[in-house]
């Protein structure tokens, strides 16, 4: 099982500089991924905003300042940008990172930032539908010509290719029925977000259960999905409020490698590990937690 890290979101404003510093110290210390969020504004009931850099931006970045990591979304909202530009994006960033990238792709769910910045919001699943479709030919098949009720592009081309004739595998983030039956027949990834079973490797055999039984009915053979899911880590010293029905898990370092091991053993074969406190100590000290997890 390969093991990713989370970059930071919302914790605290972390500057680019650092978190250069957080991308090295994490591929020396041995994760197999870097992600990065795709959202753009966040308030809470009392109306205090928040919000992350702009996701792109910062892979493109990340993707330069390392060299063996595999990077991604978790996940891109298509409803930010227009498609044929994301698919445009993914073939540039794939080149750039030596063919690292994995495009996760999602509908969004945020309807603060869609009012903020302008996105219509009723209409994301819709649109969503033929953003999946315009991306997956373009990222395949490099062209497409196409008319839909949100997007129509005239004999739309990706030129030049990236370094991968068939482009970057995707991942789709998503426990929705009809989101699952139209994107499974083309991901390479399913990815589940740890609140969906309150971070508890015990309660996540139903979902995993639904995703396999939506892949059959979408006429695809299970197993050759790759299952990833996040995990909430707080080692000590960490100060982050707990998700609300998802809270970190603490303890010993045998105890976070027996979770871990429990992923794996229900066939996950990707973890992303949300980490408290996101910095370059307590990397390094996750470091310690991946050599005993392999050893």
């Amino acid at each position: 099982m390969e093991i990713g890290l989370h970059l930071p979101e919302v914790e605290r404003v972390v500057r680019w500089n650092e978190i250069r510093d957080l991308c090295r110290v994490a591929e020396d210390v041995g994760f197999d991924s870097l992600w990065v969020p795709d959202h753009l504004v966040y308030r809470d009931n009392e109306g205090a905003s928040t919000g992350p850099w702009e996701c792109w931006s910062m892979l493109s970045a990340v993707a330069a300042v390392t060299s063996r990591v595999a990077i991604g979304p978790l996940v891109l909202c298509t409803s930010f940008r227009e498609p044929g530009l994301i698919a445009k994006m993914a073939a540039t960033l794939d080149e750039i990172s030596d063919g690292r990238l994995i495009l996760g792709l999602g509908a969004g769910w945020n309807e603060t930032e869609y009012e903020a910045f302008g996105f219509p919001y009723e209409t994301r699943f819709g649109q969503f539908r033929e953003a999946f479709h315009i991306i997956s030919t373009l990222l395949r098949d490099g062209q497409i010509d196409f008319e839909g009720c949100y997007y129509t592009l005239r004999d739309c081309e990706i030129r030049p290719r990236g370094p991968r004739s068939e482009g970057p595998p995707l991942l789709i983030g998503s426990k929705g029925s009809q989101v699952l039956r139209m994107t499974l027949p083309h991901v390479s990834y399913w990815n589940g977000w740890a609140r969906w079973w309150g971070n508890d490797v015990a309660r996540v055999g139903p979902l995993l259960e639904e995703v396999d039984q939506a892949a059959r009915e979408a006429g695809r053979d299970p197993t050759g999905i790759q299952k990833t899911v996040a995990m909430f880590v707080r080692l000590n010293g960490g100060l982050e409020p707990d998700d609300p029905g998802a809270p970190y898990l603490e303890g010993s370092n045998d105890r976070i490698v027996e979770e871990l091991k429990g992923y794996s053993d229900r066939g996950i074969q990707h973890v992303q590990i949300v980490l408290d406190p996101i910095t370059t100590d307590g990397i390094e000290r996750f470091g310690a937690i991946l050599e005993q997890f392999r050893g």
